[in-house]
């Protein structure tokens, strides 16, 4: 079983910048096309960026463009996502997701199997 492991989130100030990590255990990263996604209070779960397996391409979603950088390392078997100048509704559970690479790639906002158990982002105004 694939299992996911998040870390690096935490309380920041508006402005200020985070680092999150996840591992993949149990599956090689190769391969795997991976994604984050967050959750905040109250509202449904909302797409954030994603790799393809060659970390050749990369997605965003309209609120974190130019703010935040998606990578990965494929002998780590990790991704990363770094956060730039965050702002209040950053606020969220950010979680780690993945799935198998398929040619032609499917949507980066659709679906993944294997989930991380999530990591609480704050930021604080």
């Amino acid at each position: 079983q694939v299992q996911l492991v998040e870390s690096g989130g935490g309380l920041v100030q508006a402005g200020g910048s985070l680092r999150l990590s996840c591992a993949l255990d149990g599956r090689t990263a190769s391969g795997t096309t991976m994604a984050w996604f967050r959750q905040a209070p109250g509202k449904e779960r909302e797409f954030v960026s994603a790799i393809n397996w060659r970390g050749s391409s990369t997605a965003y979603s309209d609120s974190v463009k130019g703010r935040f950088t998606i990578s990965r390392d494929n002998i780590k078997h990790t991704v990363s996502l770094q956060m730039n100048s965050l702002k209040p509704e950053d606020t969220a559970v950010y979680y780690c997701a993945a799935r198998p690479s398929t040619w032609p790639e499917g949507p980066y906002d659709g679906i993944y199997y294997d989930w991380g158990q999530g990591t609480q982002v704050t930021v604080s105004s």
